[in-house]
């Protein structure tokens, strides 16, 4: 199960997530809203089982300890969680205190994402980010003394030429820090957000995509030098410690989705919220249904779905073995040029760090109609 809770104190400059800045986050309202969504969606006696629960955003942590408490005792009157269960909540560093640690894992949070993004002060504050380098540590080694052990650290990469950064440094503060899971993402500019109008006036050079595969490629070697699985696209985790709820998504688990602009899926169809805060929390309190829309996967849908989620994956897909000839003369270039490995005896593909570069191009390749897995 996803929760999204949208409030943040600022919008970063490349955000175009659904959130909701408010300086006073209205907590009540807020949960009230979260209630009836959840007794709306599953009303009946049964309760949903959840193996994993994702507090996501915007930034959860804002809730404040009692709010998270709050919260947790909302869903558990009609969501069953499984026993040991990861419960993830995300947070900012600058939220992160004895105290709020202390509720939440009364709560019953087991996992904790920071997003660190960068340490650098001079790319924190181009990012507008509310947080210093100095408080990602501090919030690290608070989680830690009050008990959450497992823990999660978000880094951007391929930021502007012009933003003063080290791309390597920033890795091996994160590493010093020893979380146990590491999220890294390549900066995309999206057109409504304020990074997207500075490139759009000139004023910011977007990365190049050499600086993006250079710096996507130097933290794989750092950190499968240092003994970190690449077990998906962005993610690298400790032996152990990868993410249970991600895992779900890329295995096309059926999910649920709560809270503005949550995504829910079951399999064949997939629904999700109107994204606006006011809008979504308006239309629960009176009883309404806040979908914004839905989709009815079809089978070549489902096809290229499954191939993208798992070629993410270092698992990643197993070809029919009867396929034709064609698909596997397909895959033949991209194993030779060192961006695929194919087992010739199961007839698993999986993608290398340079073949996961070049994932959007070799996927609707393999969906092809014509194709037979």
């Amino acid at each position: 199960m996803y929760v999204h809770v949208p409030f943040c104190a600022r919008r970063c400059s490349y955000c175009d997530f659904a959130i909701a800045v408010r300086r006073s986050v209205p907590v009540d309202e807020y949960l009230a809203a979260l209630a009836g969504e959840l007794a709306m969606r599953y009303s009946g006696e049964d309760a949903w089982r959840a193996s994993t629960l994702y507090l996501g955003g915007g930034t959860p942590s804002r809730l404040g300890g009692e709010g998270i408490v709050r919260l947790m005792d909302i869903l558990r009157a009609r969501i069953v969680l499984d026993p040991g269960a990861e419960v993830t909540i995300e947070a900012n560093p600058d939220d992160v205190t004895a105290e709020a640690v202390a509720a939440w894992r009364h709560a019953g949070v087991t996992r904790l994402s920071l997003g660190a993004q960068s340490f650098d002060p001079g790319a924190l504050e181009w990012m507008h980010r509310t947080h210093t380098a100095g408080q990602t540590e501090t919030a690290v080694g608070i989680a830690r003394d009050g008990g959450i052990e497992d823990l999660s650290l978000d880094l951007i990469f391929a930021l502007p030429a012009s933003v003063p950064r080290s791309w390597p440094a920033d890795l091996a503060q994160a590493l010093a820090l020893n979380p146990d899971h590491l999220s890294l993402y390549g900066l995309t500019v999206e057109r409504s957000t304020p990074l997207g109008r500075w490139v759009a006036r000139g004023a910011v050079t977007a990365a190049t995509d050499d600086r993006y595969a250079e710096e996507y490629l130097a933290a794989h070697q750092a950190l499968a030098g240092a003994g970190w699985e690449h077990y998906e696209v962005s993610s690298f985790a400790k032996p152990g410690a990868r993410s249970r709820h991600n895992g779900g998504y890329w295995s096309g688990a059926a999910y649920a989705g709560l809270g503005p602009g949550a995504h829910e899926f079951d399999g064949e169809v997939r629904r999700w919220n109107i994204g606006a805060y006011t809008a979504w929390a308006q239309r629960v309190l009176l009883g309404e249904d806040p979908v914004a829309d839905r989709e009815v996967l079809t089978a070549e849908n489902r096809v290229s779905e499954r191939l993208y989620l798992e070629l993410r994956t270092a698992a990643g897909t197993v070809l029919d073995t009867a396929a034709q000839p064609w698909v596997r003369a397909l895959v033949r270039p991209w194993v030779e040029a060192g961006w695929a490995e194919l087992d010739g005896q199961s007839g698993r593909l999986s993608l290398t760090a340079e073949g996961w570069l070049r994932l959007d191009e070799l996927v609707p390749m393999l969906a092809n109609p014509g194709s037979r897995y």
